[in-house]
């Protein structure tokens, strides 16, 4: 169903009789993805008129964002997890950082989130939607949507005493011994024996085992 103002809702035609679950608007296109049916992505330039697409795999998608140039889906049950489009029509397979239930993603700050509902560290962060990694949550239940404004990112959850979880964090992923960052920065953070803090540029070779760490952008 489509609305001009939030209020007065029209039903319109979808492209097959999916269980959608998850639809983002980026370049021009809506794009929304499905957890059965033969094609579970359908797109539209007008959320009137709807076309059918293959995604990767017969996966379970539960979520779909646009970010930096990028559409980006997860999936609840799946073998890949992750698949990316720069058109919302050819899909490519990614890896996860794990093997979770990732129930819905977001993109703000040059960051794209992904939340789960299982495993040990059920959020996930990719600055391209390719490369991922794990971040730890506050805790283990079941995160069932995430969204980013206000400088936030906002996580809620169906279960557990505190079923709200926030972050204004940005994640940065190095390679290498010797990398350097530039940029302004509020609060601190710590590269295993390395702390960065207050504001300008910061250089550093560090010998950690880990190749991310991540900046509080405050």
């Amino acid at each position: 169903m489509t609305s001009p103002d939030g209020i007065t809702w029209t039903p319109q035609t979808a492209a097959s009789a999916n269980s959608w679950s998850s639809v983002t608007y980026g370049n021009g296109l809506f794009v929304a993805v499905a957890s059965d049916g033969t094609n579970r992505v359908m797109t539209s330039t007008d959320g009137i008129t709807w076309t059918s697409h293959t995604a990767v795999g017969a996966n379970e998608w539960s979520s779909v964002t646009y970010g930096n140039g990028l559409f980006v889906a997860v999936a609840a049950y799946s073998i890949d997890y992750v698949m990316t489009s720069p058109d919302g029509i050819t899909w490519t397979a990614r890896t996860a950082a794990a093997a979770n239930w990732w129930n819905s993603i977001t993109y703000g700050n040059g960051l794209f989130v992904a939340v789960a509902s299982d495993g040990t560290k059920r959020v996930m962060a990719s600055l391209d939607g390719i490369t991922w990694t794990t971040r730890t949550t506050t805790g283990a239940i079941y995160w069932r949507s995430i969204t980013y404004g206000n400088g936030l990112f906002v996580a809620l959850a169906s279960d557990g005493s505190n079923r709200v979880m926030t972050s204004a964090s940005a994640a940065v992923t190095f390679s290498g011994s010797s990398q350097s960052v530039s940029g302004t920065f509020t609060g601190t953070n710590a590269f295993s024996n390395v702390t960065l803090s207050g504001s300008g540029t910061k250089t550093f070779t560090s010998n950690a085992s880990s190749s991310d760490f991540t900046i509080d952008s405050g």
